[in-house]
This record gives C-alpha cells, structure tokens and sequence, in this order.
C-alpha cells in the first residue's frame, strides 16, 4: 500500500477521476463519518492516490472549516489530483447525485406526503453503513493514534462533544494550542512534497472570484425576481454556510429552530421528515437544506419556485465550500512541514477521531433504536435509546453486512445492494 509514502500514484486521468468520484457520490450514505470512511478506502487503499497523512492533515484542515466536511474532503483531493478543475469534478460529483435524489423524493413528498418505501429501502444501507464506519474508524485510529497522548485527546475530544456537548471549535481550538506548545511530541518523519507556491495576491484573487461567484446569484434573485421569499431563502442559507462549523450534525438544531419557527417554512414535522430523507440518500446530510428550500418555494407558488428555492439553497450552501478550499489548500502541507504547527495538525487530527467515533455512535445509536432520547444530567447530555424499540431486523442486516465486509472483504457496492435487497425483504416480512 501506498499509504505511508511520501509521493502517491501518477496524476489520474479526468475519466479516472470522474469514475472513482462519481463511485463516491452515488456511495456516500451514512452522513459525514461513512461518507470520510468511503473517501479513505478509494483515495488512499485502493487508489494510493493520497498517502495516509496527506489524507489524515486534509481532513483536519477541512474539520476547522465552516461546511460539509465531507464535501470539502472531497473537492480538496480532486484539486491535490488534478488542480481547480479536478476539485471542481470531485465536489460536485459528491454532492450531484444525492442533490438529484432530495430533489426527486421532496417533490414526491409536496404532492403525496411522506414516502415509506424509502424508509423500506434504505434500511439494509444504514446498517451497513454502521459497519463501514466501524472499519474505517478502527483504520483512521489505527494510523493517526501512533502514541499515548493522542489516544488521550481522542478521548477528551469524543468525551466533550459526545457528554458535555462542548462547542466543535472550542475543542479543536484547544487541541491545536497543545500540539502547538507541546514540546514532547516527534514530529512525523515524512516530509510533504509542497504543493505548488501561492501568493498572497493569488489567494485575494481567487476569494474575490469565488465571492462574486457565491453572490453574483443572490443580487440577481433579488433585484430581478419578484419573490421576496427567495432573497430570504438565499441570505439565510448563506449565513448557514458561514456559521456551521462542525458540519451539519453542529447546526440542524439551530437550522430547524429558524426554518420552523422564525420563518414558518416548514413545521416541525415536516423538518424532520427533511432530516430523515438526507441521512438515508447518498449525500451531505446538509443537503437537507435542499428539502427546506423547495419545500418553502413549493408551499409559497407551487413546483417552479420551488424548484428554483432548491437550487438557490445548493448554490449559496455549497459554492462557499469551494472559497475555502481553493483559497486554503494550497498551504496544507505548508503548515505540515513546519514542526510546531504539524504538531497543532497531529493533535487536531487525535481531536478529529473522537469527534469521528461521537458521529459513528450517534448514527448507530439512531440506526439500532427507533427512539432515542436526549438527557441533560448537570453538565452531562445522555443519549437514551429505549430498548423496546431496538430493531432485530438492522442487528441481522449489520452481522450480515459486517461478515461480507469484514471476514469476506466484499467491496463497498455489493454489499450495499445486499444489504438494501434485504432490508426491503425484511420490512415486508416483519
């Protein structure tokens, strides 16, 4: 494996590029942590396109970002692989294809209501899913848990977002000034091959491009149209995209608060229906503003504005994705090779894997249980499923997809068909 080196395969060609991400896009079930877990399994076991720590310092950089990770994660390799253009197809390509489903089962549901059939369908994926994520995290700790005191951060980092719900920010912040100021660490042996020099007036060059990209729209639906609810639509979900540091899971409760009760989008229900869609479709979980923005135009003047509302919501939500990414990327392994802050990226990187295991146990937890409840006890927040609502059939589709996976190393794609053939057969049966 390639893992470990200091250079990776040849640059891949585009219709490489495009079949191994387009695989992703339509693959990328299970919300961020499946979703990196696919990512490492393509890109650095079976591509070698990326070694382990170019992949491991990626992912620190784009947990610091406001956004999708996982999305960022992507279009950052396809611009490591291929430059601007290689990002822009590797991004789009992991967001096109959930975007297309949303758009397909939020109309199904304006015109006939909520769709069981999906329910049905996506039940084998989600308990596959469960054991994807196991595997990759077991592999991710395996490689970026290389001492001690990682293994420590790890546990404080998943300890404070998992039972005291500390801020995502605040426990990054704080691992990254005890990497930066800790003098006991060794710095890792590998030296990052730099990618290619930037300047300062080339980074302001391209976040004043993309600016104009993400806003150009946004003017336009305002002075153009008249459908004020646009422009709403347009600026909420912009300031979305600015704010939601720690990915989606950090901000659907302030997201549903706003959409239900500040604007009167959607009710309560309907949100989560929204919710419940997106984690089982192939995707970002964000796209669920994709489901609030056709929702809100459809209910405001029927399917075109809410086809338009959809596509506003994909622009203003994923465009800024691409700024950070193109702006910053290039000093990703710059910072690696100076020793103080790859040992603020190393400890960010320990924080990041207890934040992968809080998401893993949060997903499974809600895969397993039909109920699961929040308690706040003092400072601590406990996630309670109720064990009458623990589904047999998830346990059975799990152990079958985990000894396909796991015992038999299936790849990824048959044993989600297994698993989502299943998951029908068993829904009909129980």
């Amino acid at each position: 494996m390639g893992s470990n080196a200091t250079t990776t395969k040849e640059t891949p060609q585009p219709g490489e590029l495009f079949a191994a991400f387009g695989r992703i896009g339509i693959l990328s079930f299970g919300g961020p942590a499946a979703q990196i877990a696919l990512m490492h399994r393509v890109l650095v076991d079976e591509k070698e396109w990326l070694s382990e720590r170019q992949f491991l310092n990626a992912l620190s950089f784009c947990m610091l970002l406001p956004g999708p990770e996982a999305m960022q994660l992507a279009t950052y390799a396809g611009w490591r692989l291929r430059g601007v253009s290689g990002g822009l197809m590797a991004g789009l390509l992991f967001v096109l294809p959930g975007a297309v489903v949303i758009l397909a089962l939020a109309s199904l549901y304006a015109y006939f209501g909520s769709v069981p059939l999906m329910a049905a369908l996506f039940l084998g994926i989600k308990a596959a899913v469960v054991i994807i994520v196991i595997e990759a995290l077991l592999k991710v700790a395996r490689r970026a848990l290389k001492k001690t005191v990682y293994w420590i951060i790890a546990a404080l980092a998943f300890t404070g977002i998992f039972f005291l719900s500390l801020p995502f920010p605040l426990i990054v912040l704080a691992a990254a000034l005890f990497g930066f100021f800790w003098r006991g660490h060794d710095h890792e042996s590998e030296t990052l091959t730099a990618t290619a020099k930037t300047t300062f007036l080339q980074t302001t060059l391209k976040i004043a491009v993309w600016l104009a990209i993400w806003w150009a729209p946004v003017l336009a639906v305002d002075q153009l149209s008249n459908a004020p609810l646009l422009t709403g639509i347009a600026l909420f979900f912009s300031k979305l995209a600015v704010v939601t540091f720690g990915g989606a899971y950090a901000v659907l409760a302030y997201m549903a608060q706003d959409v239900v009760v500040s604007f009167g989008w959607l009710n309560a229900g309907q949100m989560m229906d929204g919710l419940g869609l997106a984690e089982t479709t192939p995707g970002p979980l964000i796209l669920v503003t994709e489901f609030v923005g056709f929702l809100a135009g459809f209910y405001k003047g029927g399917f075109l504005l809410g086809l338009a509302g959809a596509a506003l919501t994909l622009w203003v939500t994923f465009v800024p994705c691409f700024l950070w990414i193109f702006a910053g990327a290039p000093y990703i392994d710059r910072i690696s090779n100076q020793p103080r802050l790859a040992g603020a990226l190393s400890c960010i990187t320990a924080a990041v894997v207890g934040v992968i295991l809080n998401l893993s146990l949060w997903f499974a937890l809600h895969v397993f249980f039909a109920e699961v409840t929040m308690r706040k006890i003092g400072v601590f927040t406990l996630w309670q499923p109720t064990l009458a609502s623990f589904d047999i059939r998830v346990l059975l589709l799990a152990a079958i997809s985990g000894f396909l996976l796991l015992y038999r190393h299936w790849p990824i794609t048959p044993v989600l068909l297994v698993a989502a053939l299943g998951g029908v057969m068993l829904s009909f049966l129980f």
